[in-house]
């Protein structure tokens, strides 16, 4: 009866840490990562930095969207199935439902004072990762060499843009790692992520991944429902990076295809940047479009399609996850990897984040104030996120 009752009481603080967090976090999914950083490994400690690091990587290996996928994870790590579903959940719904609301026309996002909001959410992401690329550095690279791995990581994905950078950025660090990282010390116990997910469990995942992307083109074509799944888990389970990377794909399945119009699908993507939670909710104000179903039917199918598959995959591999960090090489490997990380969020804080968001003198100040709340005042990241955005009321171009 104790253990139920604690169970219940891990589910259930996991929604209400996760629903704050997809009430609060703006900025796209690095900003995420720095969000779920401050929450998980400072404030909460429900694991270390280097088990962190080293989840951001695999899930930035993975296809699928990453920071969702890091959450689900959490989810899983704190309160097993249950709690990765209520992470998700809890997450996700906040965007889902504006950008719904937005498909049916409802003008949530008008309005100078909503636009100076919005403006003042864009700064605080500046922060919020600042705040991350700030305690991952001094963490995960703490000598010369793996500094050096994370500057080559910022060039990498400067060079070579889009997810091919990133990904490419993170191999070439978990090589320079293997050949120069093997004197560091071990990782310990409470680095060692232990999942509730069997070794069983985790291959049939990816049976069940490789089905579905194999039988859903099959039957595409005898039903709207079965169309939508398609398109929808067909995107999901093809884009690396996530986030941004996967708007061509999803504009090849439904703007080409004539189910929602250039302009509809544009709109739709402008109010995703302005929502908190995933981009990838951006399907569910789509799949609210769609023809030959209803709505919301529409929407929870498309929503449900498009993250199915980034989360089959994560639970595969979970099982194999500390056995392969266990071995020697793949400790070096991961230091590098994990390096690579830092450098690859260092290169995002620049761009996508500090160059949409800072224009001018007054969008740095409210910035370095967010941080200076973050790294002296050590205010939750919702406070700042409050006092940030209605800053960027006062500020406003």
């Amino acid at each position: 009866m104790v253990e139920q009752t604690q169970a219940r009481g891990r589910i259930g603080e996991v929604f209400w840490v996760f629903l704050a967090l997809g009430l609060t976090s703006f900025g796209g999914p690095v900003a995420h990562l720095g969000y779920f950083r401050t929450a998980f490994v400072e404030r909460r400690q429900w694991l270390s930095e280097q088990a962190y690091a080293d989840l951001v990587a695999l899930c930035q290996f993975l296809p699928g969207p990453a920071s969702s996928q890091v959450g689900f994870a959490l989810g899983l790590l704190r309160a097993g199935p249950w709690g990765a579903a209520m992470a998700w959940l809890a997450f996700t719904l906040p965007s889902a439902i504006i950008l719904v609301l937005f498909a049916f026309g409802a003008a949530v996002l008008d309005g100078p004072i909503a636009s100076g909001i919005i403006h003042g959410l864009k700064v605080v992401a500046v922060a919020i990762v600042a705040h991350a690329v700030w305690g991952m550095a001094r963490n995960l690279c703490p000598d010369k060499t793996r500094t050096g791995i994370a500057l080559a990581a910022v060039f990498t994905v400067v060079l070579v843009s889009g997810p091919l950078g990133q990904v490419a950025a993170i191999v070439l660090g978990g090589l320079v790692g293997l050949a120069l990282c093997r004197n560091s010390a071990a990782a310990t116990e409470s680095d060692l992520l232990h999942f509730p997910v069997a070794r069983k469990a985790g291959m049939v995942a990816l049976g069940v991944f490789g089905g579905l992307l194999i039988l859903l083109p099959l039957l595409a074509g005898t039903a709207a429902w079965l169309d939508i799944a398609d398109a929808f888990y067909r995107s999901g389970a093809l884009v690396f990076g996530g986030g941004h990377v996967v708007l061509p794909l999803l504009d090849a399945e439904v703007v080409q295809s004539g189910w929602v119009t250039p302009d509809e699908f544009l709109a739709g993507y402008g109010a995703a940047q302005a929502v908190p939670g995933p981009l990838f909710t951006f399907a569910a104000y789509l799949g609210a479009l769609l023809p030959g179903i209803h709505g919301l039917v529409g929407a929870l199918l498309a929503l449900l399609a498009i993250f199915i598959p980034g989360f089959l995959l994560l639970v595969g591999v979970l099982p194999f996850w500390n056995q392969f960090r266990q071995w020697g090489s793949a400790q070096a490997l991961m230091r590098g990897a994990n390096a690579a990380v830092v450098g690859i969020l260092g290169a995002a804080l620049y761009q996508p984040v500090w160059t949409s968001a800072i224009i001018g003198a007054e969008e740095f100040a409210l910035a370095l104030t967010g941080f200076l709340l973050l790294t002296v005042w050590k205010l939750p990241a919702w406070v700042v996120v409050a006092v940030v955005a209605f800053g960027g009321i006062a500020i406003a171009p």
